[in-house]
C-alpha cells in the first residue's frame, strides 16, 4: 500500500508512544521521537522488549528487526527540531486536557501547514483541543491499545471540522503499519473499542473498589474465558494506574455520574505510588506478577 507520509514525528515515548514509533519506522516511515528527557525511548523500548519476553510473547514487530528498528528512530529532546518537517505529528503525552492543549498549540505553531495532528488520548475527543492547533480540519484522534502484543487495532476519529481527506489519510495510514483502523463516524467518548473495555474496566473496579470481588478472581475469569495472559487489572497495571484514574476521571467530569466516578481505594493506590508495572508495584509486583504464575488458573481451595 502506498504510504501516505513520509515523515513521522511522535510526542512522547512512554509505553505507546515507543510502540506507535517502532510501527512507523518498522515499514519504512522516517520516524523522530520527542521526549525532554534524554535516553527516554530507549529506556521504554528495552522495558517493552524485557516485558515481551518475560511473558514469552512472540512480537507484532519479529525480534530480528528490532535493533534496526532502534537505530532507525531519531530521537531528540527539542520539540521543534522533532517536529520541524513532519508530514503527521501523534502526541503520546499523559492524559491531561491541559497538557494536550499546550501541545497542541505549539505543535500548531511549530509544524508544516499541511501537517496531520493526531492525539493518542485513551478518552479525550480532539474537538477538546483541536481549537488549540489552529488548524482543526487537520486533526484526528488516533487511539491505539497495545500493538508490539499483537493488539493491532486503532480507534480513529475527527474533530468538529475534520476534512474528509485528513480521515482517509488517517485511515491510510493505520493500514500502512500494519493495524486495522476502527471508524468512528461521529464523536463519542471513548470511541470505538475503548469504550468498550472502559465499560468492563469500570465494572471490575466497581467491584474491586467496593469490596464485592477480589481482583485476581476478576482476573482469573477473564483470563480462562478470554485465553489471554493477563486479565483487566494486569491490563490496567500496565496502562499505569495514573492514567487509568485520570482516564476515569475524564469520563465521570462528562457525566458527573457517581457510577463513572473511580473507587477512592484506587486513587489511594495512585497517591501512594503504586502505579504499576513502571512503578513495580500496582495490583501486582513486578518484574514476575502474580498472574505470569502455573498455578494461578488452578483450581485450589
Amino acid at each position: 500500500m502506498k504510504k501516505p507520509f513520509k515523515k513521522v514525528a511522535v510526542v512522547g515515548t512512554g509505553i505507546l508512544g515507543t510502540q506507535i514509533a517502532m510501527l512507523a519506522a518498522n515499514v519504512g516511515y522516517k520516524v523522530k521521537v520527542y521526549d525532554p528527557r534524554e535516553g527516554a525511548f530507549e529506556l521504554a523500548f528495552n522495558n517493552r522488549k524485557a516485558e515481551l519476553k518475560g511473558k514469552k510473547i512472540t512480537p507484532f514487530i519479529p525480534w530480528e528487526r528490532w535493533e534496526r528498528i532502534r537505530k532507525a528512530v531519531v530521537q531528540v529532546t527539542d520539540l521543534r527540531e522533532a517536529v520541524k518537517d513532519a508530514d503527521f505529528v501523534i502526541e503520546a503525552a499523559p492524559e491531561n486536557i491541559e497538557l494536550k492543549n499546550k501541545v497542541f498549540k505549539q505543535l500548531g505553531a511549530m509544524t508544516p501547514k499541511n501537517c496531520i495532528l493526531a492525539t493518542n488520548s485513551s478518552s479525550i475527543p480532539v474537538s477538546k483541543m483541536e481549537k488549540s492547533s489552529g488548524r482543526p480540519e487537520r486533526c484526528l484522534n488516533v487511539h491505539f491499545y497495545f500493538p508490539l502484543q499483537g493488539t493491532n487495532m486503532v480507534d480513529i476519529m475527527g474533530g468538529t471540522k475534520t476534512l474528509p481527506a485528513v480521515m482517509k489519510k488517517g485511515r491510510e495510514w493505520i493500514i500502512s503499519i500494519g493495524c486495522i483502523p476502527l471508524t468512528v463516524n461521529k464523536e463519542i467518548l471513548g470511541f470505538c473499542f475503548n469504550r468498550v473495555w472502559r465499560a468492563i474496566k469500570r465494572e471490575v473496579l466497581y467491584m474491586w473498589g467496593n469490596g464485592f470481588v477480589d481482583f485476581r478472581d476478576s482476573d482469573r475469569g477473564w483470563m480462562v474465558f478470554t485465553k489471554m495472559k493477563e486479565g483487566p487489572f494486569g491490563l490496567m497495571d500496565k496502562v499505569g494506574l495514573d492514567v487509568v484514574y485520570d482516564i476515569e476521571m475524564v469520563y465521570y467530569n462528562e457525566s458527573k455520574d457517581p457510577k463513572d466516578k473511580p473507587p477512592a481505594a484506587l486513587l489511594k493506590m495512585v497517591k501512594a505510588g503504586k502505579l504499576g508495572v513502571k512503578s513495580g508495584k500496582g495490583f501486582y509486583t513486578y518484574p514476575n506478577p502474580e498472574f505470569l504464575r502455573k498455578d494461578f488458573l488452578k483450581p485450589k481451595g
